[in-house]
């Protein structure tokens, strides 16, 4: 609804200022839309920020690939019909036959991705300015920092609105935005995933943090302020097609499948993509958390050791509340 509102207002706008229909005003820009009898929109260019305009533009690129000529052309979805109906009507039958068995799905089942994102900023010290204070790196990484890119096709990090270019688009991994600042704000993540996954568009949201707890001390350029948040990504009844591709990959936990079941082939070219871009090597990883299992079972076991000395001193200042009561008890009866 929010883009159709946008588009009328768009079209209304065009006739004001474009009487002859093929000059652009400045800060704007042409979007057609439909298959023959195309229909032509003046897009206001601040329109691009707007994540509801850039979802319609990442469908459009993923469903219909079509080519930009002298402006962005968008199918006619202004209709009733369904994904699935628009998409049979522009591909030939062979695909469709490919798409529906690559989508045939593995009933109670269940692909796990964990994830990790958050945020990196370094004080600038004496290079510090009133608007230049911090170095930060804002990032969706995989827990174990193994590449992403086998589930995630793109990640869109929505910045503050003074920052140019707030919404930034990144296509391969690794998932970041580097960028320097002052102030702390909210930053919204969305994760775009690969056409065989099938999920939605996750949303994440991260408050990026550039200054210390007071307990944690002063500001430091040599230790930076590190704020992550663990995740998981629960993939419920995933294609074949998609298990086979990630079966044997470090970033996913997949179930054991039935003996005896056979997946389809997995193309060579993402066993060649193999952690092409895991984060193992990144300049900022030692100061990534690590969220392995071994070292959560080492957090539990120090938090059982520190719960039973607790009920330990509990137990002995009862003893000794006890003795006291019994004491007063036997001087009374006397």
């Amino acid at each position: 609804m929010a883009i159709r509102q946008m588009l009328r207002r768009s079209l209304s706008s065009e006739k004001r200022s474009n009487s002859s229909g093929t000059e652009v005003p400045k800060g704007h820009f042409a979007v057609y839309v439909g298959e023959n009898e195309k229909k032509r929109f003046v897009i206001p260019v601040s329109y691009l920020n707007h994540p509801s305009f850039q979802e319609l533009l990442f469908q459009a690129e993923e469903e219909f690939g079509m080519p930009q000529k002298n402006g962005a052309e968008q199918p006619d979805t202004s209709g009733s019909m369904s994904k699935s109906q628009r998409t049979k009507m522009i591909k030939p039958s062979d695909d469709n036959e490919k798409k529906s068995s690559s989508a045939k799905k593995l009933k109670d089942s269940e692909i796990c991705v964990p994830i990790v994102y958050g945020n990196i900023a370094f004080w600038l010290g004496k290079k510090a300015s009133e608007y230049q204070s911090h170095k930060w790196t804002v990032y969706v990484r995989g827990a174990t920092n193994e590449d992403l890119g086998v589930v995630v096709k793109r990640a869109v990090f929505q910045l503050h609105s003074s920052f140019n270019n707030p919404t930034r688009v990144v296509d391969s991994p690794p998932f970041e935005v580097s960028e320097s600042g002052w102030g702390e704000f909210e930053i919204a993540i969305t994760l775009h995933f690969h056409n065989d996954v099938g999920d939605k568009p996750l949303h994440l949201y991260h408050h990026l943090k550039l200054y210390p707890e007071e307990e944690s001390g002063p500001l430091s350029t040599k230790k930076p302020v590190v704020v992550e948040s663990y995740d998981e990504i629960v993939l419920s009844e995933p294609s074949e097609s998609f298990f086979a591709r990630v079966q044997n990959h470090p970033a996913v936990i997949v179930p054991r499948l039935p003996s005896g079941y056979t997946l389809p082939p997995v193309p060579i070219e993402d066993l060649d993509n193999r952690n092409k871009g895991d984060t193992k090597d990144h300049p900022l990883t030692q100061w990534f958390t690590n969220f392995s299992e071994a070292d959560e079972l080492l957090k539990l076991a120090a938090a059982r050791q520190q719960v039973q000395a607790h009920i330990a001193r509990l137990r002995r200042q009862l003893s000794l509340i006890d003795g006291q009561h019994q004491q007063l008890k036997a001087a009374s009866d006397m």
